[in-house]
């Protein structure tokens, strides 16, 4: 409200929503009660009821589906709220991990576990992370809504819990590897919809290869040849497979499958970048619920969140993937 909204002012990005459709009670109960997008056999009956042509109708439906999408000044404003936190929770887990003898030699991990000191700088990193996520995980019924609403909602349901479960159990060492590992390239996501909203196409087609690079290279090759290797191996000769290992290893190797996924999408967005020039959609963040347009041809060839289809989020979804889907 005082940081977000002025600099999308100064940046040109207005506060105005789309064209508004014709009041119309029939039709707006048709709406709310039974459909948003009529079939064939619908549109034939309001067409005769309303002595309107099928495709004023099909007009109309569409410019109400449209009411219901965010501005580019609310999208704007929610991105640039999450790369505040992505940007400041990864630098102050760089700085604090940098000290960390874990950071350097994962067997640390495991030494002495589960009887390991929880210092303050570890205790306000873990409980920022945890919080930033309760926050996602209510703020998603407030927020702007998207296609893959089910799969965010599990998934930070699956964060808490690990958070959760590692704090409890006192795997807050390898906990905070994780936890910096997936911040690292969330920033970049959320820069790109940031110069995707303000109109600088080259600043988010950048960006955006920027956080694919980044994307995989973290979660394809030091996630597993790092983190896997430390809680399935180095754990298993240190301390053995106690009870509560098979499921914080489940919930890790469940992670690991998310992330060929998530990568597999964002590579095949990136192709099409090589192709068409620019990137055409971001696969895995910002696909809102009301993006499926009957002019959808028409907003193809705009830029990776595209403003005027509101994006498109297949990736959690952070990851957008995560979301997003996310991480």
């Amino acid at each position: 409200r005082f940081i977000a909204k002025p600099c999308a002012i100064n940046l040109g990005i207005q506060d105005s929503g789309p064209h508004r459709a014709q009041p119309n009670a029939i039709l707006e109960k048709v709406f709310t009660s039974i459909t948003k997008s009529p079939d064939a056999k619908r549109l034939e009956g309001l067409s005769k009821q309303l002595d309107w042509d099928v495709r004023k109708i099909q007009r109309w439906f569409r410019h109400r589906r449209n009411q219901d999408k965010p501005t580019t000044l609310t999208k704007f404003c929610e991105s640039m709220w999450r790369f505040t936190f992505y940007l400041s929770i990864f630098f102050y887990g760089i700085r604090f991990l940098w000290t960390a003898p874990w950071f350097w030699d994962t067997r640390q991990c495991w030494y002495n576990y589960p009887f390991q000191p929880l210092t303050s700088r570890l205790y306000y990193y873990y409980i920022l992370e945890l919080a930033f996520y309760w926050s996602l995980m209510f703020s998603q019924f407030t927020d702007i809504k998207r296609k893959d609403f089910l799969i965010m909602f599990v998934h930070h349901l699956a964060t808490i819990g690990l958070i959760t479960f590692s704090y409890m159990n006192n795997m807050v060492r390898v906990g905070t590897l994780v936890l910096c590992l997936h911040d690292a390239s969330d920033f970049l996501l959320e820069a790109a919809k940031l110069a995707n909203y303000a109109k600088y196409q080259r600043l988010c087609d950048a960006f955006f290869m920027l956080f694919g690079v980044v994307f995989i290279v973290t979660r394809l090759g030091i996630y597993p040849f790092w983190i896997l290797n430390t809680t399935l191996f180095e754990s298993w000769e240190l301390i053995g497979p106690y009870p509560s290992w098979w499921l914080f290893n489940g919930l890790l190797v469940t992670l690991q499958v998310l992330h060929v996924i998530w990568s597999y999408l964002i590579v095949r967005t990136a192709s099409k970048a090589l192709v068409r020039g620019k990137v055409s959609k971001d696969d895995r963040s910002d696909v809102e619920s009301s993006s499926e347009e009957e002019d959808v041809t028409s907003n193809s060839t705009k830029g990776i969140f595209s403003t005027s289809s509101n994006g498109s989020n297949r990736l959690n979804g952070h990851v957008a993937g995560g979301q997003w889907t996310g991480e």
